[in-house]
């Protein structure tokens, strides 16, 4: 059976609906599993012992999902670009967001990763309950939400924002949102970008969550460019934009990753 063939007959396309079927189950199941732990430990543990358990698990829990999707759904992800992260202290990190799954892959290699939460996810029976133990940061008041973010800067953690606000709609970016830039200068902080390159939009914003995937799904994670904490926010938020939209706006920049950079490259202050 040729390559063509393969992926256009109907055996391959019962493949990818069985594919998706289980893959989100096995998302669904790994939530439900530890929700009750995460239920009785968050009020249960102080802050100094929660937090880092919460975060961990969701790491582990996030990375035994994106193996299993590489072992049985046709998946393969190239995370190496993340993982040079682990060890370099506060960061703001910063991706584009074509897919539900672009979290999922940065949170499953990063032990001290914090996440910017909608609200309604913050309150969602799968996931609000791990969020809260770990204390991630809600977005429905945007003072509470600097002020918490600056907060984990200061104790270490690696905070995750995707500066869109949402999964991209025009691609290859949506415009950006200041938030990042007004975190990071209120925080002395850098921001660190991450490119995510992708075979296939599967679950972005304008894919049904029960279409099935084009399989086999490829997702790249490249380290970009790491920019130092910005003196003004809004040139800081269009330089951000430009940047991804310059590395992202190839013919192919969605299915031929590119060799990651040892530390990301640095940027001087925007002024």
């Amino acid at each position: 059976m040729t390559e063509r063939s393969r992926h256009g007959g109907p055996l391959w396309a019962a493949y990818e609906y069985m594919a998706m079927v289980v893959g989100l189950g096995f998302l669904a199941f790994i939530c439900l599993l530890w929700l009750p732990f995460a239920m009785i430990l968050h009020p249960l543990l102080p802050r100094r012992w929660g937090q880092p358990l919460g975060r961990w698990a969701i790491m582990i829990g996030f990375r035994i999902y994106t193996t299993f999707l590489e072992l049985f759904c046709a998946c393969r992800f190239d995370l190496a670009g993340i993982d040079k992260l682990r060890d370099q202290g506060a960061l703001i990190v910063v991706a584009n967001h074509p897919s539900l799954l672009d979290v999922v892959l940065i949170v499953s290699r990063l032990p001290n990763a914090v996440c910017v939460m909608k609200a309604q996810l913050m309150d969602n029976i799968l996931f609000g309950a791990a969020a809260r133990l770990a204390r991630y940061i809600r977005n429905d008041s945007a003072l509470d939400m600097v002020r918490d973010a600056r907060m984990e800067l200061q104790r270490g953690a690696q905070l995750v924002i995707f500066p869109e606000g949402t999964r991209t709609t025009s691609f290859p970016i949506n415009p950006c949102l200041p938030t990042a830039g007004l975190i990071a200068k209120r925080s002395g902080t850098a921001v660190q970008a991450l490119c995510i390159e992708f075979s296939s939009p599967y679950l972005g914003k304008q894919w049904p969550l029960f279409k099935r995937p084009e399989l086999p799904l490829r997702f790249c994670v490249r380290l970009g460019e790491r920019f130092p904490a910005p003196r003004e926010v809004s040139a800081f938020t269009s330089t951000l934009e430009e940047y991804f939209r310059s590395e992202l706006s190839s013919p192919d920049a969605s299915t031929a990753p590119r060799r990651n950079s040892p530390q990301g490259a640095t940027r001087p202050h925007q002024s």
